[in-house]
């Protein structure tokens, strides 16, 4: 399993499909944000089907605290339980021992923590991971990492990652031996290891060159969209980039905008995923081809026109600005819906257009006429 193929390429932009035991996806791609095994906004998976979703992306330490994993796989792994028939990544859990730092203790074993639902003490480690990511079923489990913080001091991020580094080898081991259990419902479940290193480019480069060597089926950047500037992400991905395999797919992990991702594919990234697009939506704004636009604003209280003319989304498909508006100011969860539809099917579809401008070698153009697009929304 895990078969990946190059269609295209353009400088370091690449447009591949990678195969896995859920199904073909098509790269570059943007997997769809389902924490909970549910995209927040009311969100249906076959919502999902409708627009255009290839990979949905669940996270392993909620469905742990919540319902927990061992229910998840008496009711057959998260496929059945969420009714998707198509790829799920699920991350590791390795983000909340970061975002979750004021309730964390690390030790070489693995990290104590206290549940942010009942401050019941939890343990993970590499191993627990693992087993909860085997249990859920997924298509993609990450490799168990701790994210150091990208201010933190370069002492503190050799240590995190030569740390990372022993664990990834756990993790290895252990899913090698799920996957060879009776009783595990997807032994294909591939691994991807995460490279990590804060803004330290010679320390992510040296610990590119040490997974690299380990055949894993993936490879993601992780620790970047942390509080360093986009010119520092940007820079870290043209330095570590060309240290991955290029024969494997890599993941950009939390990134981000639409410009984010168009900067992340012309530096070789294949995968992205980032709350944004249903966390905007929920709050009324929503993307545009000529920028974002925020649905509260007065100027749209008789707006007839859809959010974007021409957009197939669902929202788009029937309803007007005016409309969406009136149903966020009524705080119905309609409103919320349609906005966090409308988004994610605008990523998704620019996965696409991206795809197509790859296979047909324009993708520096598309790319800067987006740009340049997004950036007329001051007009609306």
């Amino acid at each position: 399993m895990g078969k990946y193929r190059i269609l295209a390429e353009e400088g370091r932009a690449k447009r591949a499909e990678f195969e896995t035991v859920h199904g073909t996806i098509q790269t570059p791609v943007f997997m769809n944000v389902g924490t909970a095994a549910a995209i927040k906004g009311a969100v249906s998976t076959m919502d999902l089907q409708e627009i255009k979703t290839q990979v949905e992306l669940s996270n392993t330490y909620h469905l742990h605290v919540r319902p927990g994993d061992e229910i998840v796989k008496k009711m057959g792994g998260l496929h059945k339980f969420m009714v998707w028939d198509k790829p799920i990544l699920t991350d590791s859990g390795g983000f909340q021992v970061f975002s979750l730092a004021g309730l964390r203790k690390i030790k070489e074993e693995g990290v104590y923590f206290n549940s942010h639902v009942d401050g019941r003490k939890i343990f993970m480690g590499p191993e627990e991971s693992m087993q909860i990511q085997s249990n859920l079923a997924s298509t993609i489990a990450m490799a168990f990492d701790e994210c150091p913080s990208s201010v933190a001091d370069r002492k503190y991020v050799q240590d995190s990652v030569d740390r990372t580094a022993r664990w990834l080898l756990r993790c290895k081991k252990k899913m090698q031996e799920l996957n060879q259990r009776e009783d595990t419902i997807n032994p294909h479940q591939m691994l991807f290891g995460i490279n990590q290193g804060a803004i330290y480019a010679d320390i992510r480069i040296d610990h590119a060159k040490r997974i690299r060597e380990m055949d894993l089926d993936g490879y993601a950047v992780g620790g970047l969209a942390v509080g360093e500037s986009h010119e520092e992400m940007y820079h870290i991905l043209e330095e570590v980039v060309p240290y991955l395999p290029k024969d494997k797919p890599t993941y950009l992990m939390g990134v981000g905008t639409p410009a984010n991702i168009l900067e992340g594919v012309e530096r070789g990234i294949d995968f992205f995923d980032c709350v944004y697009p249903s966390r905007n939506g929920r709050h009324g704004h929503v993307y545009t081809n000529s920028g974002k636009l925020n649905l509260f604003n007065q100027k749209y209280e008789l707006d007839p026109r859809p959010i974007e003319e021409g957009c197939q989304c669902p929202a788009c498909r029937h309803y007007s600005r005016a409309y969406i508006r009136h149903l966020l100011k009524a705080k119905e969860m309609l409103g919320m819906r349609l906005c966090v539809l409308h988004n994610l099917y605008f990523y998704n579809n620019m996965m696409e257009e991206i795809r197509t401008a790859l296979e047909e070698g324009r993708f520096a153009e598309y790319k800067r006429a987006k740009l340049d697009g997004m950036m007329e929304s001051s007009g609306r």
